[in-house]
């Protein structure tokens, strides 16, 4: 089954359990993750720790996070899926010209 997480960025992130964390962001806001929606480190992001959290539990805290760096992970293995994006391509429309003969070319 594929979870939809985002990336967010933390100033701290405090195992409390075995399954529940501690999270505290940047503005002041805290509030408890518990572990299954946690899905690891976002080694991407170099200025500040950022960790993979759930869309859904996300939208129920009161935690400050941002939509703009999002992944889908495998909620039994915990890897994440690979990005995949379609694009479709719709031709522009080109209209036939009238292609005048030559008469010095034609028998």
């Amino acid at each position: 089954m594929r979870t939809k997480c985002y990336s967010v960025r933390l100033e701290s992130l405090t195992s409390i359990s075995p399954k529940c964390y501690k999270a505290v962001a940047f503005d002041g806001s805290e509030d408890l993750i518990p572990a299954s929606q946690y899905f690891g480190q976002d080694y991407d992001v170099t200025k500040s720790e950022a960790h993979w959290i759930t869309a859904w539990i996300l939208e129920k805290k009161s935690l400050q996070y941002s939509t703009k760096k999002e992944c889908w992970f495998n909620s039994e293995t915990g890897k994440m899926l690979p990005k995949i994006t379609i694009k479709r391509h719709i031709p522009e429309k080109v209209e036939n010209k009238e292609i005048k003969i030559d008469a010095n070319l034609t028998r």
